[in-house]
């Protein structure tokens, strides 16, 4: 029985490593360009790549497909004729299928101060005309759209997506091998099998991380913070003026601060009496994962950390984020926090919530937010009020996250991008 198992969960792992091989391989396919391709790139300067939008074709998935690594590869940006010129701040922005809260997010930033010098991009792990529209409707500073190439919508019946030859999330492991579902032998630490749509958002935000600094045309030669927000964020119209003071104050009195966090989710009562002051702390998941500023420096960091990124058993990017810190980064990483947030959560809806969504109180509690802090928008400089010592805090791992086939392709992002 003992040698019949073990064959069955060889048989198992080399029937998964050969759909993965299989899946990399074809999208490696769908982003190299044929040889006329080749041969006529090789006589037109970079820029003139930026000249001629995809446009995308909803009609079958194929065409989708193709859509989005035709436009992952020509990187179209919008608006650069009217804002020529280096972004002064880069600020990703993570997208799914909530297209209300994106308009509040817009609406918000349009209203940003020096917005013009900012280049937004938008990450995509759902794709739709309706998005997409409001996207390219911006006309306030330039913009690039970005599609993770790896979402479920892309793979409804097959693994990235949910196969249905996938275990059912609560079958127990020896129903499951005697079953012969797919992944009967890797259910996670509290013995699920995985969800497609869970597992997304960890996918598609370290493959964002890869991309944006690898792979992005415009990024070239910028050495400043990227700002990373999601769809149901909301900015206050002094958020580059704070940066910039962060950056600033970083530079002068916090040298070994390894990010800034220009949000927190507290209300803004009092702010403007918080407006002004900063701390620093070591970073923590439900404390700093909204309005953080990556360098380049913690990018490489992170990089180092691979592989126990994409295989520590949590489906979420931040709390994983904060198992690395003091684990695979030796030393803890320290953040700058702006007391008085820049970035708002505005969302009443998530990946667990998505009933009783209400995006017009959300806007108008960000009004509401907005009208009350703007007495304390704009200080002159900052104030450093707590410094405490950043430690590890270990956490318990919530688990959606044990399956090899979400490992092996989270580790490949950095090679097949």
């Amino acid at each position: 029985m003992r040698f019949r198992l073990m064959r069955r969960n060889v048989l198992a792992l080399l029937a998964v490593s050969f759909v993965l091989l299989t899946l990399l391989v074809s999208t490696r396919v769908l982003m190299v360009p044929d040889r006329d391709a080749n041969a006529h790139a090789a006589h037109v300067s970079v820029d003139t790549l930026y000249d001629d939008p995809v446009k995308f074709k909803y009609d079958s998935l194929p065409d989708l497909t193709k859509s989005v690594y035709s436009s992952n590869y020509r990187q179209f940006l919008l608006n650069t004729q009217e804002f020529p010129g280096d972004p002064q701040l880069v600020l990703v922005v993570q997208v799914h299928n909530r297209p209300e809260y994106l308009k509040l997010l817009i609406k918000s930033l349009e209203k940003a101060e020096d917005v013009q010098g900012f280049l937004l991009i938008f990450s995509h792990d759902y794709f739709s005309e309706e998005i997409n529209t409001i996207v390219q409707g911006i006309t306030f500073c330039k913009v690039l759209q970005i599609y993770f190439p790896f979402s479920t919508q892309l793979y409804p019946s097959e693994f990235p997506g949910q196969d249905p030859r996938d275990c059912p999330r609560d079958l127990a492991k020896d129903e499951a091998l005697k079953m012969g579902c797919i992944n009967a032998a890797h259910p996670d630490s509290y013995k699920h099998y995985r969800e497609a749509f869970i597992t997304q958002t960890k996918h598609h935000w370290w493959w964002k991380l890869h991309f944006v600094w690898e792979r992005v045309h415009a990024m070239q030669g910028y050495s400043g913070f990227v700002l990373f927000l999601e769809e149901d964020n909301y900015i206050l119209p002094d958020l580059f003026h704070h940066y910039k003071l962060m950056v600033e104050f970083r530079e002068k009195k916090c040298a070994d601060c390894d990010l800034l966090s220009l949000g927190n989710h507290y209300k803004l009562n009092g702010f403007a009496g918080l407006s002004n002051k900063v701390m620093t702390t070591g970073w923590m998941s439900t404390k700093h994962n909204i309005g953080m500023a990556i360098s380049r420096e913690l990018y490489y960091k992170l990089m180092g950390c691979n592989n126990e990124y994409c295989t520590f058993d949590d489906y979420n990017w931040d709390w994983t984020l904060q198992f690395l810190s003091g684990t695979c980064i030796p030393k803890p990483l320290k953040v700058l926090v702006a007391q008085g947030s820049r970035v708002l959560h505005t969302g009443d809806c998530g990946l667990h919530q998505k009933q009783n969504c209400n995006p017009q109180l959300a806007a108008q509690r960000a009004e509401e937010e907005h009208q009350k802090a703007k007495e304390g928008f704009f200080p002159q400089t900052l104030v450093l009020t707590e410094a405490e010592t950043p430690v590890h805090k270990a956490h318990i791992k919530n688990g959606g996250w044990g399956d090899i086939r979400d490992h092996f392709l989270c580790k490949n992002y950095a090679k097949r991008l």
